[in-house]
């Protein structure tokens, strides 16, 4: 069964596209992956999800960045915890030297 939102379900949604360097080793790959995997740990996060571009191919699809974090929180307020929390700021700190890029979208659900 798919546990999905209902309409009350006001969450706060962080999308984050990384943009890794060109010609990273495969001990640099798994330290990003580790890293930002680590994130999920986070008590403030209610859904977390690490990904790579997908196999679809429509000319409205993105696929340049190399990674995509999703989290979702019951508030900005778990939102502003999480970037605050040592586990961020240590992932930021060991591996910001390893993308060119970061993208962000944060949203808030809507009622419908």
């Amino acid at each position: 069964m798919i546990d999905m939102l209902k309409p009350k379900d006001k969450k706060f949604v962080h999308v984050v596209n990384f943009y890794l360097k060109p010609g990273l080793s495969a001990e640099d790959i798994k330290k990003f992956e580790d890293g930002v995997s680590s994130l999920g740990a986070i008590e403030a996060i209610q859904v977390f999800n690490l990904g790579k571009p997908a196999s679809t191919d429509r000319p409205v699809i993105d696929k340049s960045y190399s990674y995509c974090e999703l989290t979702v929180f019951n508030s900005i307020e778990d939102h502003d915890i999480y970037q605050e929390h040592p586990i961020h700021k240590a992932f930021v700190e060991n591996c910001k030297h390893l993308w060119d890029k970061v993208v962000i979208f944060d949203s808030e659900t809507i009622d419908y």
